[in-house]
């Protein structure tokens, strides 16, 4: 089980700051957000961010989220700037040219993750489950933190599993907390994004250590 923090509910002032508190409480992979303004209606962070994260914390994994229809330009930035893992909108690229990309960030030595929204069916998985090293299944509509989770994401996260089986991890993000993540660890899901439960509060390492024992239990 891993709990992979989104960096998008940091207040952009705070970043290393923040980071360094989740990192010194246990956490080693983030979460970064990178939406276009176009694919989704928000717009986040861009390459250097991944790029200055990696100088700074060479040891942890920078997860990088696209939330964009223009992989051309943005895969090859992404993978040029250090992101260790890149994870793909299935209804952002057609299948052609999702499986190329699959193809290239694997022989960039990266790791790719195909993400699918609330409404898209999980059958589309059988195609990739061979290709892939990650799904991540969200379980709210994506472009902007701090959403209410979507209940129904628990049968289709029990879905996905009997398609991928045990060799592809399941990521779950939207409205993750103490309860959400429970309830999506017994669906099947092992990665946890989690913003504002963790960084919106009081105490960083108390949220954290929250958000794990209710994953272990």
């Amino acid at each position: 089980m891993l709990i992979a923090p989104s960096i998008l509910n940091i207040n952009n002032l705070d970043l290393i700051k923040d980071i360094q508190v989740a990192a010194d409480a246990g956490i080693t992979r983030f979460h970064i957000d990178i939406m276009d303004g176009h694919f989704v209606p928000n717009l986040s962070f861009g390459p250097q961010v991944v790029s200055d994260f990696k100088k700074a914390f060479p040891d942890l994994e920078a997860e990088v989220h696209l939330m964009s229809d223009n992989p051309d330009d943005l895969v090859p930035a992404f993978i040029k700037a250090g992101a260790d893992l890149i994870l793909l909108h299935y209804e952002a690229i057609n299948e052609e040219d999702l499986s190329k990309w699959i193809a290239f960030l694997h022989a960039s030595k990266v790791k790719v993750g195909l993400v699918l929204n609330p409404d898209t069916p999980v059958s589309v998985l059988a195609k990739y489950s061979a290709l892939i090293d990650q799904v991540l299944i969200m379980t709210v509509y994506p472009g902007f933190g701090g959403q209410k989770f979507i209940s129904e994401s628990c049968p289709k996260i029990e879905e996905a599993k009997k398609i991928i089986g045990d060799n592809v991890p399941i990521e779950v993000d939207g409205g993750i907390n103490d309860e959400t993540a429970q309830l999506t660890k017994k669906a099947g899901a092992e990665i946890f994004v989690a913003g504002s439960y963790l960084f919106c509060q009081d105490s960083i390492p108390q949220q954290i250590t929250k958000l794990r024992q209710s994953i272990d239990e």
